[in-house]
């Protein structure tokens, strides 16, 4: 999850441990429907299953995202970032078996520092459902910078996310990213891949 400071965003309160409990569980029931979409937008990764990768999962949530990726690329090692401490909770507990392979980081991606926490740099990086929760297309296009500054040159980012006109991409190009490629659209939500200069 994103926001700004530590207040709640509209009606979300990402720092309650209790409404991240509650939102969790009405969250799961499109769980099934989700899945899929991250399952075939992983696999337009074009990467080897075998391949020993580092993948940040961008306000990866309570673990779904990452929990697909592990499962995709048994050698990959991830580091899921979130602003939400409650919610790094519910993904430590939900990645528990992932133990070796999985990294939390607490930061918040309308901090310019966020990327010197999450380190890399990374083969590939995901998101799915949070970026456009930073409601301000400054700060989405800083998002989008920082992500391509902590991938590797020519790294993917592949983001499923709800993108509701062109600024999206053009937001990804100005971000350092060489191309911007649709690979799934149902207005307004979308699976975008987006590659760094070699």
């Amino acid at each position: 999850m994103a926001a700004t400071a530590d207040r709640p965003i509209g009606e979300h309160d990402w720092h309650s441990a209790d409404y991240v409990g509650y939102w969790i569980n009405r969250d799961l029931s499109r769980d099934a429907e989700r899945r899929q979409r991250l399952r075939a937008m992983l696999s337009r990764a074009n990467l080897a299953a075998d391949a020993e990768l580092a993948v940040l999962d961008v306000g990866g949530e309570y673990g779904v995202v990452s929990e697909e990726v592990l499962a995709a690329f048994p050698r990959a090692r991830v580091t899921l970032q979130d602003y939400s401490e409650p919610m790094l909770a519910q993904a430590r507990e939900r990645l528990a078996a992932h133990s070796g392979r999985t990294d939390f980081i607490h930061a918040d991606l309308t901090d310019p520092g966020w990327t010197g926490r999450v380190g890399g740099p990374y083969d590939l990086a995901v998101s799915a459902i949070v970026i456009h929760n930073l409601r301000d297309m400054d700060l989405i296009a800083n998002a989008y910078r920082g992500i391509a500054r902590v991938l590797k040159p020519g790294g993917l980012f592949l983001d499923y996310d709800l993108f509701f006109d062109e600024i999206g991409g053009l937001a990804l190009r100005a971000g350092g990213f060489a191309t911007v490629e649709c690979l799934w659209q149902q207005a307004p939500l979308a699976t975008i891949a987006a590659r760094t200069r070699p």
